[in-house]
């Protein structure tokens, strides 16, 4: 089954590497139009020519515009700016995310554990309002929100970064079942990626983790992305305020899947 997005105005937050690139590319070659963003013009303008030389050709266009994911006012101008170069947003992905902080919860400063909420739940649901009274009220939409695994399970370190996580599941749920049937809100729950914002994670142990793993290694961007067309496209469209997990199997062995 060839999944399409021919005609659609995508917007994906974070766009400018790892999982936020792949899904843009992803969408990008399967005909949408895509606006990516991040903080860092020169990051963003290299990723969208990159993404633009990569796509089929019956893809669609690529622009970029600066915005810091926390910050309401940035966010309200990128959606504007993506209406304004495209004509709408129909698709609304909420990828991009921080975790300045790593350790115990008991250790947690205020400034740190205030910012990863403010980018990674206080963001997705500003980014969400934009693109709902710019124009998904009236002809819909979907909204694709990125979790994690650590969303659902205890992992020492990135607690807090796995709260807010564990927030997005609940926002997703909740988006959902205010903004239906007019647009349909799920979420992505990776496991570990082969990310440079997950580096620190995987790169020292990643054949034991592959090892480990039911699958035998761990993600690739390219994974999340195939799952992110499939729930942005037509062939979802009977799926909402649903929290889809791509981990390679990691969950079922912490659950106790496997003795």
């Amino acid at each position: 089954m060839e999944l399409r997005l021919d005609g659609k105005i995508a917007l994906v937050t974070g766009g400018s590497r790892g999982i936020g690139r792949a899904i843009a590319l992803a969408f990008a070659d399967a005909g949408a139009s895509v606006m990516i963003s991040s903080r860092k013009a020169d990051a963003l303008a290299a990723s969208a020519s990159e993404i633009d030389a990569a796509k089929g050709g019956r893809a669609g266009e690529v622009d970029w515009r600066v915005a810091n994911a926390g910050d309401p006012e940035q966010a309200e101008a990128c959606v504007a700016a993506t209406v304004e170069r495209f004509g709408s947003v129909d698709i609304l992905v909420n990828n991009a995310a921080t975790n300045p902080y790593f350790g115990p919860i008991m250790d947690l400063d205020t400034g740190r554990a205030d910012k990863t909420v403010r980018v990674n739940q206080t963001g997705y649901l500003e980014w969400v309002q934009s693109a709902w009274r710019a124009g998904m009220s009236e002809h819909g939409g979907v909204v694709l929100n990125l979790a994690s695994i650590g969303g659902l399970s205890v992992e020492a370190g990135i607690g807090w970064y796995n709260v807010t996580k564990a927030a997005v599941i609940h926002l997703t749920s909740q988006l959902a079942g205010e903004l239906g049937p007019k647009v349909r809100v799920n979420a992505l729950a990776p496991g570990l990626v082969k990310t440079e914002f997950a580096r620190a994670l995987w790169e020292p142990a990643e054949q034991s983790l592959s090892r480990r793993l039911p699958l035998g290694r761990i993600g690739e961007v390219e994974d999340i992305a195939n799952a992110a067309l499939f729930l942005c496209s037509d062939a979802a469209s009977w799926i909402t305020g649903h929290t889809m997990v791509i981990d390679g199997g990691a969950l079922c062995l912490a659950s106790g899947g496997l003795s």
